[in-house]
């Protein structure tokens, strides 16, 4: 019997909390019994069971396979906010990156684009999308913006499922000076989601950077949408 929640706590957090410590002793890629045994175990309602299963799926502590049941999750990958490669902080943590790419072409940048690439307005922009993959599944779309006029070349030198930053550093000469990186949560449109087969419910993280060389010139301004089940972010704090 689940005990008697104190004042103002929901007992659905109660539960959560219980079946926080059975997801650890069942382990990485363990099925989670039924909703309506672990309500009866647990002493509650199976509404009250079905909203701490909600939550704990939302967290990416489950996944629910369709046909299939629900899951104890692999633990979430945690990326950096630095600038460095999302092909190698991904394979720093023992995993297969990826990438797809959903569109690569031109466009003029507006206003609000112009400024933040320190171009004129209706200059060409390189737009670049791809869904981001790990292990081959989809935790995120990243949709960059490059001016044209700077990489004329970067067309014929990227490969569009590569590392973009590899390649501005590599073959392009690009050297990082530093970046301003905005973190806020949203909720996916439908292309979105699914592009990143996820329900439109889920909780997204959404990333907005400006990155500049170290001359302090800008080099590209990025958007990547994350799914907040898959990933979560690290930040050094120093005074």
């Amino acid at each position: 019997m689940t005990e008697k929640p104190e004042p103002g706590v929901p007992l659905h957090f109660v539960v959560k909390t219980r079946l926080i410590e059975l997801l650890d002793q069942l382990g990485e890629g363990a099925a989670l019994p039924p909703e309506r045994s672990l309500a009866k175990d647990f002493g509650v309602s199976r509404w009250t069971m079905r909203q701490a299963i909600r939550e704990l799926t939302a967290d990416g502590r489950l996944r629910a396979r369709q046909g299939q049941g629900t899951f104890v999750a692999t633990p979430k990958l945690i990326q950096p906010l630095a600038l460095v490669s999302y092909t190698e902080a991904l394979r720093a943590q023992g995993h297969d990156p990826g990438r797809e790419v959903v569109g690569f072409d031109q466009i003029p940048a507006d206003a609000v684009l112009a400024a933040s690439l320190g171009i004129a307005e209706d200059d060409a922009v390189y737009r670049l999308e791809r869904v981001l993959l790990a292990d081959g599944q989809p935790i995120g779309l990243e949709t960059t913006y490059l001016a044209v006029e700077r990489f004329p070349t970067l067309r014929e030198v990227l490969r569009p499922t590569g590392s973009l930053y590899r390649c501005l550093t590599d073959d392009l000469g690009v050297r990082f000076g530093e970046g301003e990186e905005v973190v806020e949560t949203v909720i996916a449109t439908p292309r979105e989601a699914e592009l990143l087969k996820a329900t439109q419910s889920l909780p997204m993280l959404l990333l907005n950077r400006i990155s500049r060389d170290t001359d302090g010139r800008t080099i590209e301004t990025v958007r990547s949408l994350f799914r907040g089940d898959r990933v979560g972010f690290r930040a050094t704090l120093r005074p």
